[in-house]
């Protein structure tokens, strides 16, 4: 999943929306700290569970990782600045995006991520062109 996130950033040029869906425990987390670590963020790279977001300033854009998990509504994503986050400088990674159906916009990648008896299996779903342009680099 490290390995995975870290070509996924890379991959990316700027900025956008990207989902992971998943059980618990499947690997959403590891994937953004792949990606995160690959940035040259290390230390304190912590899965957003109860502070719902955290921000990582990178040298090409930044990173906003989202856990909804915890989100007792899906309005409650409005009070967390979420359409603050939507431009070309912050990649926004969110985790469990089911929790604020409806308020979730600008997607450019889904991804789903499943338990495989290899392994992980990830499902990629591009939203935008953006989001094809990754898939295609990702391939």
């Amino acid at each position: 999943m490290r390995a995975f996130g870290a070509r996924l950033i890379g991959a990316c040029e700027h900025g956008g929306v990207i989902t992971l869906s998943g059980e618990l425990g499947v690997g959403k987390t590891t994937l953004v700290r792949g990606a995160l670590q690959s940035r040259n963020v290390v230390g304190g790279v912590r899965s957003p569970t109860y502070t719902l977001v955290e921000y990582y300033p990178c040298k090409d854009f930044a990173v906003a990782h989202f856990d909804l998990y915890r989100l007792g509504e899906p309005e409650e994503l409005e009070y967390l600045g979420y359409r603050d986050y939507l431009n070309r400088d912050t990649l926004c990674f969110i985790e469990w995006p089911e929790r604020a159906a409806g308020y979730l916009n600008a997607i450019d990648l889904e991804i789903k991520l499943e338990y495989d008896p290899d392994g992980r299996r990830l499902s990629l779903s591009a939203e935008s062109e953006w989001g094809q342009h990754l898939v295609s680099g990702l391939r």
